[in-house]
């Protein structure tokens, strides 16, 4: 068989996976597990057992997630399981690389937001490499095959709620699970932005009586390609013209300008859109 030589843009995908590993176990060595803050997952729950034992998170995170890395290899494939595998394995080197340094700070509220926001970042690039850290993301794919009417999301949730619930009792502080819960809601949310990208746009949708007009002046005074969708009002019967822009959130009060000095009774409703890719915004990766 013959083996693909790697490309730059596969160079640059490691290189990308390995930097995202770094940034999760410095949020996880500087901040979460020295103020015993267990957010879920894998690393949570060996977050729990390394103050049980003593025995390095790190290390702990890779006995758990091999044998899930085993059993799912044949759910996830072997590209995307080759990458996993990658990351699991870096990730639990540099946390325990990391564990050498002295911790930043003992402040709970700020190492609860500073380490969810390394780990978002740093799984968010992960996941732009199309891999994962392995842990309860194999693991609920392993479950959701058994009870495929249970979703993964839904698998992960409850895993991260018995993750921060054992570490309640473990370290006998709901408050130290509440911080965990913090640090998730901020782990998702920079993951979604990471991952989604921050580039906001907005798509205008303009329903007119002169949709010519409007597409023309908006075409000269904006430079923004239209669509016309044929359509029919259901109240009315009347077929109508719907016109589809996608533009820079800067551009929406001048958009809005041209339309009412067209036709003040055009019906127009905006909605958030997350990385446009194309002529007028950013390029293909």
């Amino acid at each position: 068989m013959k083996i693909r030589k790697p490309t730059i843009r596969d160079i640059r995908s490691i290189v990308v996976l390995i930097a995202g590993c770094a940034l999760m176990a410095l949020g996880i060595s500087l901040f979460l597990v020295p103020n015993k803050i267990a957010a879920g997952g894998v690393t949570g729950l060996a977050t729990i057992i390394h103050y049980w034992t003593s025995w390095p998170v790190g290390l702990v995170s890779l006995a758990i997630n091999v044998p899930l890395f085993l059993v799912g290899l044949r759910l996830v494939g072997s590209s995307f399981g080759l990458r996993t595998l990658l990351a699991t394995v870096v990730l639990s080197l540099f946390i325990d690389l990391f564990a050498v340094i002295t911790p930043i700070t003992d402040d709970l509220l700020l190492a609860a937001l500073a380490g969810g926001a390394m780990m978002g970042v740093g799984l968010g690039l992960v996941f732009r490499q199309d891999s994962t850290t392995g842990g309860t993301d194999l693991a609920a794919r392993i479950i959701h095959k058994s009870i495929s009417h249970i979703s993964i999301a839904q698998v992960l949730l409850v895993i991260d709620v018995l993750v921060v619930i054992t570490a309640a009792f473990s370290f006998h502080s709901y408050e130290l699970a509440l911080y965990a819960v913090v640090t998730l809601v901020v782990t998702t949310r920079i993951i979604d932005n990471v991952t989604l990208g921050i580039n906001f746009a907005k798509a205008a949708h303009i329903i007119s009586i002169k949709p010519d007009e409007v597409a023309q002046k908006l075409l000269k005074e904006l430079d923004r390609g239209i669509t016309g969708l044929e359509g029919r009002g259901l109240y009315t019967g009347n077929r109508k013209e719907l016109l589809v822009c996608v533009l820079k959130s800067r551009e929406v009060p001048r958009l809005k300008r041209i339309v009412r000095d067209i036709d003040p009774e055009a019906f127009v409703y905006l909605t958030d859109v997350r990385e446009v890719f194309g002529e007028g915004f950013q390029a293909y990766e």
